[in-house]
């Protein structure tokens, strides 16, 4: 586990590309924290740091946005308005857990769907302003990735 202080927005975007660099196809990354915490705003820069350079809107009405880039897709999910966690069965989760990089807003959403192997990134508010904390915490498939990430930060 690391924790890395986000002095803002920018700090934000900057630990999404470092992550957006180590992900591989079949990568999980959930996202948690409060309503404007950041995750859709470090969605949104690591998207763009994977190679997307279209409007990156949030899915909290559709639920999910898919993104064809060339190092494989990305599939954003906000579960914000699931009801029950079978919901996201209809959504196509099981190919993006499969095929894609999946990052999930709101994962605590899927209840025991949410696969063991993948990666949480907590975001909380920091005492001051607008800054922000990131607590990343994975298996081990994710140690050595973690190490990295920590070392350049």
């Amino acid at each position: 586990m690391i924790t890395i202080d986000l002095a803002d927005e920018r700090a934000t975007g900057a630990l999404a590309a470092r992550l957006a660099a180590a992900v591989r196809p079949g990568d999980v990354i959930a996202l948690k924290g409060e309503l404007g915490a950041g995750k859709t705003s470090f969605a949104r820069a690591f998207i763009r740091a994977r190679g997307g350079d279209e409007t990156v809107p949030s899915p909290t009405f559709t639920l999910v946005q898919t993104y064809d880039l060339p190092g494989g897709a990305i599939w954003h999910f906000d579960l914000y308005r699931l009801r029950a966690p079978e919901e996201a069965w209809e959504l196509g989760i099981e190919d993006a857990f499969h095929d894609g990089i999946s990052l999930i807003e709101w994962p605590e959403r899927l209840g025991s769907l949410l696969p063991a192997r993948h990666l949480l990134v907590a975001l909380d508010f920091a005492a001051t302003g607008g800054a922000r904390r990131a607590t990343l915490s994975g298996d081990s498939d994710w140690t050595a990735r973690l190490a990295a990430l920590a070392a350049e930060a």
